[in-house]
């Protein structure tokens, strides 16, 4: 299991309802197809699973 994921914003948070465009914001991402490396963790791995329609994951 790889310490780190690569997190990129595919589909735009716009027309998303208000808590999951916070949760996207705290993740890191703030424009389309940018891409930052998070620590793998359960509080990570959270925030991702709410919002996994939105981003394109992979282990770093």
């Amino acid at each position: 299991m790889a310490d780190t994921l690569k997190v990129t914003l595919v589909k735009s948070p716009i027309g998303a309802i208000p808590k999951h465009r916070r949760t996207v914001e705290a993740l890191g991402l703030s424009k389309m197809h940018k891409t930052v490396e998070l620590p793998n963790n359960a509080a990570t791995k959270g925030m991702i699973q709410q919002v996994g329609y939105l981003l394109k994951v992979e282990e770093a």
